[in-house]
Parts: structure tokens; C-alpha cells; sequence
């Protein structure tokens, strides 16, 4: 693991660390110009180590030290906007959002923030160019969501991609990139996110319904002879099996979509075979449990994820062929 000074630096954030605090990341010394800096990132790794264990340690294992930093701001400022939008009542979430997006635009246009996460974020989003529209649209699309009442057909699940899901990605996938990256790229971060989108409804389909919520097309449920009630109510009928499985197979669908997802310099590769190989992990998991999804949410096995971690720097039998097909030369395996 690289320390987390040496990927300050090489992130292009000038401040120094002392021996690690929280799981490889240092705590700044004061002084340095970038200090301050430094102090927020390190508060952004606090909070993604708590938040997102797992995904933490992805990007401390296998990500680029120039990155690492990025990342992180990206996936902490992301998860927190998420966390301030789901929790509480309405009103309190709507003041709550409202108060953050002030801190967040003030951050973005220079100006005095408090909030160390938003801070870091910016600073990311600076130095590597992030186009604005993608903070802009994620935002506005958090903020759509406060008021959320259902989906009435497909139209309005890819709406909700466009919106909400995508700008998400590419708060993390854009910063690869200095300038956020190509139409190619970009548009394998909008397949990749209605893969993971479609995903998360399905695995977490039993908890929204307890919250109020569902996530699933209504015009899709009624296709397949399946009601909200049944779906409550826990029942495991053949309607809902046919569902369920259609519903896997269009996020299998928008998967196959997302492998230029992959076309980034060959360092920056193995958090991207992550975060593919993850979907597809998930993917099979959705298909085994079939209609027993209306029982309660697929988790992922921590075996199985330290699997992934573990063969992520080498090249799957897939991405090769999708490398040559490209006509682009794949890192060999180790």
C-alpha cells in the first residue's frame, strides 16, 4: 500500500503527513501551504473508511497513488450528499440538502466552506478539470430525488439515470481523466452506472418497500402481472421470477456497455476491473435468488470480495477480447 503522503503529493496536494493515523492515512503536520488540504482529504478518508470499508480499501490497494486522493474526495463527497438525502424526515432532508448545496457551490467557486468534505472534493475537482456540469447535474438530481414518487415506465428509470445515477459515476470516473475523458468513455460510465442503479434496486428492493419507496417501473411490474402489494408482502411467485429476471437481464444488457469503462492508462485499470467485475459478481447473485429478492437484500460475501481484490490487476479472458477487438494492446498477466 502506498503511503498516503506520497499520494498527496503525486495528487498533486502539497501537504506532508506523519506516521498513519487511520488505515494508511497520515495526519498533516501544520504549516505547509497545502496543509489544509491535506487535513481535508484525510477527513474524507475517515469518512469513506467508515462509510464504505470495502470500496476504501479498493481504492488504498489498487488505485494509482495520483488518484487515490481523488477518489476518495469523489466517493466521500458522493456517499455524503447520498447519506444527507436519505435520512431524516422529508423537511429535515430537504433543509438538510439545501445547506449542503450552498457549501458545495461555495466550495466550487472558491469561496469560504466549512465542511471539510465538500472542500476536498472541489479541490479535486479543480485539479483535474472535472467538467462543472457533472457536480451541477448530480446536485440537481439529489435534490429531484428528496421528492421522489415512483417510476411510471422505462422512460423515466433512464431519466432518473441521466439525472442522478451518471452525474454519480462520473464524480469518480471523471476524475481519471484530466477533463473528465471522452464521449466513449463517458458514455461507458452512463452503461456502468444503469447496470449498478438497476442492481441496487433489485438487491435492495425489500428494504425500499419497507421505507415507502419503489424503485421498479410500474408499466414493467404490471407487464409481468406483479403487484406493489405482492412485492411487500414478501411473495415469491412466478410473476415476480420473470421480473426479476428481465430486470437482470437489461442491467446485463447495459454491463456488456460499460467495458470501455476500461480504456483508461493501464495503471488506472484495476479499480475499473473492480468495479466491473463486482457488477457482474452481483449480477449472478440477483439471478440465484431469483423472486426470493422480495425476502431481503443480496450481500456481498467478503470472501468473495477479496477474491476480486486479490485478481484485479490481471486481465480476465474478457477484457482481453475486448482489447483486441479494439485494436488496443491489454497489460499482460501477471
Amino acid at each position: 500500500m502506498y503511503s498516503w503522503r506520497r499520494c498527496l503529493v503525486e495528487a498533486g496536494v502539497d501537504g506532508v503527513g506523519r506516521p498513519a493515523d487511520v488505515a494508511g492515512v497520515g495526519r498533516p503536520v501544520d504549516g505547509a501551504g497545502g496543509a489544509a488540504h491535506a487535513r481535508d482529504y484525510a477527513a474524507a478518508a475517515r469518512f469513506l473508511r467508515r462509510r464504505e470499508p470495502a470500496l476504501f480499501a479498493a481504492v488504498r490497494l489498487l488505485g494509482v497513488p495520483a488518484y487515490q486522493p481523488h477518489a476518495v474526495a469523489g466517493y466521500a463527497f458522493a456517499c455524503w450528499t447520498d447519506d444527507l438525502c436519505d435520512r431524516g424526515a422529508p423537511e429535515v432532508r430537504a433543509e438538510r440538502f439545501a445547506r449542503w448545496r450552498e457549501q458545495v457551490r461555495a466550495a466550487t467557486a472558491g469561496g469560504a466552506c466549512s465542511q471539510p468534505l465538500a472542500r476536498a472534493f472541489a479541490h479535486s475537482a479543480r485539479l483535474r478539470r472535472l467538467p462543472g456540469h457533472w457536480i451541477e447535474d448530480y446536485l440537481a438530481g439529489a435534490g429531484a430525488d428528496l421528492v421522489f414518487t415512483g417510476f411510471a415506465g422505462e422512460a423515466d428509470h433512464q431519466d432518473y439515470i441521466d439525472r442522478l445515477s451518471w452525474p454519480f459515476t462520473m464524480l469518480t470516473a471523471g476524475l481519471v481523466h484530466v477533463g473528465g475523458g471522452d464521449e466513449r468513455y463517458t458514455a461507458a460510465g452512463r452503461a456502468l452506472a444503469d447496470a449498478w442503479q438497476r442492481l441496487d434496486f433489485l438487491i435492495d428492493l425489500a428494504e425500499d418497500l419497507h421505507g415507502g419507496r419503489l424503485y421498479l417501473p410500474e408499466q414493467t411490474l404490471r407487464d409481468h402481472g406483479v403487484t406493489r402489494a405482492e412485492l411487500a408482502a414478501g411473495r415469491r411467485t412466478d410473476g415476480v421470477e420473470q421480473l426479476v429476471a428481465h430486470l437482470a437481464d437489461l442491467a446485463e444488457k447495459a454491463l456488456l456497455q460499460a467495458d470501455a469503462i476500461l480504456e483508461v492508462p493501464a495503471e488506472y485499470r484495476p479499480l475499473s476491473r473492480m468495479a466491473l467485475r463486482l457488477a457482474r459478481r452481483r449480477l449472478a447473485a440477483v439471478r440465484r435468488a431469483g423472486a426470493g429478492i422480495v425476502e431481503g437484500p443480496v450481500r456481498d460475501s467478503a470472501w468473495g470480495l477479496l477474491g476480486l481484490l486479490a485478481a484485479a490487476r490481471r486481465p480476465d479472458d474478457r477484457e482481453l477480447e475486448h482489447d483486441r477487438l479494439a485494436g488496443r494492446p491489454t497489460p499482460g498477466r501477471d
